[in-house]
């Protein structure tokens, strides 16, 4: 038997939701919504349904994404992303895993809800602009628009350079060693001068409310939660493509990622909201799934 296009594309279509959403949580709800629309379609007047479910999964995401810009206005302090748990094998796609780190989409949260869908579909899923713009009800010129000012948006936002696997690998280590000992000179030692801590609580869980900026300051902050040993834990994990860690502080679990220039942390992103920790223990699959073996950015339309 046929397997249901929605069955089989359902890696694809969350990744999608994610991306434009930053949260787990939401995705799965758009793709609940986007299948009760799929159940009760015409089959027969679906001709690509991989399209065809791309389009449905993108208009559910920008209604949410229009209706969660707003509820963010309030949230209690910096909001991060929602961390996934996935398998090494993501970063095996260098794209993909770019596209859904933590750095990037946290750069995707400063855009508006149209530049961020244009640019999710045009530059990590590499879809043709009469699809992008059938898919969010603007006109072909208007999304072309829409998707230079994204993407100079981002690149003026995201992290400088591309740092290999082994060497995120090798600095997070250094820096969670660091941590663990809750020396500030080795904490210092393993960021840049001008490393910044971004951290989210969400009001649930205790969090710095703004950007902590230097090493000095960012040391002595992450230093007070891992003061007392006996009550703190680390565990190496991948976490939105990249090596990452988990560590709980008195039975509180959190994440932290990290950016990495000239191999020392340049940013740190604690992620401590526990309605964001839900898919610490259960991998996400993620996949841009191209639409043929021979579509390549070189073939753009």
């Amino acid at each position: 038997m046929t397997e249901d296009p929605f069955t089989a594309h359902r890696s694809l279509l969350f990744t999608v939701a994610y991306e434009m959403l930053g949260s787990a949580a939401d995705a799965e709800d758009v793709l609940q919504e986007s299948w009760l629309r799929w159940a009760g379609a015409d089959r027969s007047q679906v001709r690509d349904p991989r399209a065809y479910l791309v389009r449905v999964v993108t208009r559910q995401a920008l209604n949410r994404l229009r209706a969660l810009t707003r509820s963010r206005e309030d949230y209690v302090g910096e909001w991060l992303p929602e961390p996934l748990l996935t398998s090494p094998d993501v970063a095996e796609d260098a794209e993909l895993a770019e596209s859904v780190s933590i750095a990037v989409l946290t750069v995707l949260e400063t855009l508006s809800p149209a530049e961020r869908a244009v640019f999710v579909l045009r530059e990590v899923f590499d879809m043709p602009y009469n699809e992008i713009a059938e898919a969010i009800g603007k006109s072909v010129p208007a999304v072309r628009q829409i998707a230079r000012r994204a993407r100079e948006h981002v690149a003026e936002r995201r992290p400088r350079t591309r740092v290999s696997r082994s060497e995120q690998r090798a600095v997070t280590e250094r820096f969670m060693a660091a941590l663990r000992t809750g020396q500030l000179q080795e904490l210092m030692e393993v960021m840049a001068p001008n490393v910044v801590l971004i951290a989210d609580g969400g009001g649930l869980a205790a969090a710095v409310l703004e950007p902590v900026h230097g090493a000095a300051l960012v040391a002595r902050v992450l230093a007070r939660a891992s003061r007392d040993q006996s009550a703190f834990a680390s565990t190496a994990v991948w976490l939105n493509g990249a090596p990452a860690a988990r560590i709980e502080v008195a039975g509180e679990p959190s994440a932290i990622s990290i950016d990495v220039e000239d191999g020392r942390v340049t940013r740190v992103y604690l992620i401590r909201n526990p309605r964001k920790l839900t898919w610490l223990d259960r991998p996400a699959q993620l996949t841009r799934q191209p639409r043929c073996a021979g579509n390549s950015r070189g073939t753009r339309r």
